[in-house]
């Protein structure tokens, strides 16, 4: 199966969907995935139904409701690329949601993995609640936005979205975490959903390990990306910026990474991947 996966327009309900993985179709564990595009006054409604789920505004305003109780609107941002951070719920195994379009279109992404049944309390998740960091510098230099990262509570699932500008790297340098050896790696899989703008541009993806396993495909506006194992990195061309979605989960809930050996000598005397962070969140002080 080829990492990428193309958008596909798929009626579920009353909406429309252009991408819907779960782990029988990936041929992993722990990731589902899907990307429901809605209407002004289309409602879309679902259940975690006994996984852990988190449902993410990507562009769009509307209501919500969690386990039948309003939470009134949400939702800020026209495209992925406005410098604001999105609204997102988080369900537990038995939470429900509802959210009605109420702007010309809405974009909404549903990510979910296994649970281990801690019954954790739904929650939205506001803009104040997100960290954000700028991380890298120079050409590597990117926004990481952090919806449902380690430093919050969840049982398996990770979600960061981030922005890439015109000609900048991204997941730089190249590593992995598809090995379960702590405490250097944990094992998770990984999906990046990626957005372009302009929107008829494109950026690079390489996936990849030293034993055979490397694909490096274009990725264009609405494109997904697997990883289901080995090195990964994102490029973008000059004139286009590129925006991901990131969903991450494996066994348990760490992110520990090896860097590909050739990159290693650029690394900060730290040893870790990580930037500033420019707005921390509400949870933090």
């Amino acid at each position: 199966m080829s990492v990428l996966i193309r958008p596909q327009m798929k009626t579920t309900g009353e909406v429309q969907s252009t991408i819907d993985i779960t782990p029988e179709s990936a041929g992993w564990q722990y990731v589902s995935f899907a990307v429901y595009q809605l209407k002004e006054g289309q409602t879309l409604r679902g259940a975690a139904n006994g996984r852990e789920t988190a449902v993410v505004i990507l562009s769009g305003v509307g209501k919500a409701e969690l386990n039948g109780q309003s939470l009134g609107q949400i939702g800020e941002r026209n495209s992925v690329f406005d410098e604001i951070a999105p609204y997102a719920l988080y369900l537990s195994e038995d939470a429900s949601y509802q959210i009605s379009c109420a702007s010309p279109s809405m974009e909404v992404a549903v990510a979910s993995a296994p649970t281990t049944h801690q019954h954790l309390a739904p929650r939205l998740i506001r803009p104040e609640d997100v960290s954000v960091e700028l991380r890298g510098e120079g050409n590597t230099r990117r926004r990481i936005q952090h919806i449902l990262d380690t430093d919050q509570e969840a049982e398996h699932l990770i979600i960061v979205e981030a922005i890439t500008p015109a000609g900048n790297w991204s997941s730089f340098p190249p590593h992995k975490h598809d090995t379960e050896n702590p405490p250097h790696e944990a094992y998770l899989e990984e999906t990046y959903y990626h957005h372009i703008s302009p929107a008829e541009g494109f950026a690079f993806q390489r996936v990849y390990t030293y034993d055979g396993f490397d694909e490096t495909v274009a990725v264009h506006d609405g494109d997904l990306v697997l990883v289901p194992k080995g090195y990964h990195v994102v490029s973008t061309p000059p004139g286009f910026d590129d925006y991901y979605l990131n969903v991450m989960a494996g066994p348990h809930r760490v992110w520990k990474y090896q860097v590909d050996p050739a990159f290693r000598r650029l690394l900060p005397p730290s040893g870790s991947i990580t930037g500033s962070i420019v707005r921390p969140s509400a949870s933090k002080g």
